[in-house]
């Protein structure tokens, strides 16, 4: 049995539905009414289709997801399609209630017993398509598919995987480039620790962050392109299946990257970032998988831990232009706020929790190692 990676991604998942309905976590305070009030209260009388579909679909996937970890984990029984069903409409029902509930405590927002509602039967629908997908056998089918393609302790990186191209949605300085939060984590700090004598001790750069050179900024590119690649390598053992999956991973980070663009600067900018570094870098990245794809899954793993040190070292040595952080400011705050700007947290944290990820796998393949050692 491998381990699903339904509920890691689930409860990534919850995670930025917290974030969306809680943002933008201040002026909290109690407004003298109770704070489970709003499910007596009338039917709200303002409402657009925007926010009815927004509310519905924004937990479609986390019914889903927690739907599939049920089936996915409970043993075969006619019965069980029904109790991923109830499992999932409960737990996702009693986190919108909990998150209208808080919204009490914040004047921006408005507690709604039509968002709890709407909530609920969008996690509905998602656990019902999991049920159904399951009835007519493609959870079994992604079963097998996943046993033939993937090592059996492949979870971390499915997971990371999949929320790599969601990371990219944040608009980035440099194509493929996330962790990028130096100049950003600086400014924060400095910021929390003004008019305080802990301001003093911060440290203070000789030389300003400078610009990254088409020769750096290529170097990064190919690294970006070359990182999740790498990740597939460590679970992906056959050839023609590691060839596959660079096509996949180079088509996939095209096509996320020119959505950001589209949603960041408009429709008819969607492939700007293709400039003449950024393209060889592309080409680069995919000549340096196609040249890896035969190493063995531990020195891709090892190769990985290089490549995301050495571009996170390179990204943050390079500052954000003015530009750059005029444009990310408006996106910020935008409307789409509580939906792309989720995006934001994930492009920071993604090479970070990879670096993790491949430390820890790592370690573990040493104290493997070092186990069938101290038995020979």
């Amino acid at each position: 049995m491998h381990k699903s990676s339904a509920w890691p991604l689930a409860l990534i998942y919850a995670s930025l539905v917290v974030y969306a309905s809680l943002y933008p976590f201040s002026d909290w305070r109690d407004q003298g009414i109770a704070p489970w009030s709003f499910v007596a209260a009338p039917w709200p009388k303002y409402w657009g289709s925007f926010d009815v579909v927004a509310n519905a679909l924004g937990y479609g996937p986390l019914g889903f997801l927690l739907a599939l970890g049920v089936l996915r984990n409970a043993p075969a029984a006619d019965g069980r399609g029904r109790w991923a069903v109830g499992v999932a409409l409960l737990l996702a029902a009693l986190l919108s209630f909990l998150m209208e509930t808080l919204q009490s405590y914040l004047p921006v927002r408005v507690p709604s017993n039509l968002d709890l509602v709407l909530n609920a039967s969008g996690a509905l629908l998602g656990a019902l398509l999991a049920s159904w997908l399951q009835r007519w056998g493609a959870i079994d089918s992604w079963s097998r598919f996943r046993a033939r393609w993937f090592v059996a302790d492949a979870r971390g990186a499915l997971v990371l995987l999949c929320i790599w191209p969601v990371a990219l949605l944040f608009p980035a300085s440099v194509p493929l480039g996330l962790g990028q939060v130096l100049e950003r984590l600086e400014l924060v700090v400095a910021e929390q620790l003004a008019d305080t004598p802990f301001l003093a001790l911060l440290p203070v750069r000789d030389i300003e962050l400078q610009p990254l050179w088409p020769g750096t900024e290529l170097l990064c590119v190919m690294l970006g392109a070359l990182v999740p690649c790498l990740l597939g390598y460590g679970v992906i053992c056959r050839l023609w299946r590691r060839l596959a999956f660079v096509l996949l991973v180079l088509a996939v980070g095209a096509g996320a990257t020119a959505l950001s663009a589209a949603l960041t600067y408009g429709p008819s900018h969607a492939w700007a970032w293709l400039s003449l570094p950024v393209r060889y870098g592309l080409a680069a990245g995919a000549l340096a998988a196609l040249l890896l794809v035969w190493l063995p899954a531990r020195a891709c793993m090892a190769l990985l831990l290089l490549a995301l040190a050495a571009q996170l070292a390179l990204l943050n040595q390079a500052p954000e232009g003015a530009y750059f952080a005029q444009t990310l400011h408006i996106w910020e705050q935008g409307r789409f706020i509580r939906f792309h700007g989720l995006a934001q947290w994930l492009g920071w944290l993604w090479p970070y929790v990879a670096l993790g990820y491949v430390l820890v796998r790592l370690s573990q393949a040493q104290g493997l190692n070092s186990g069938h050692e101290s038995h020979r």
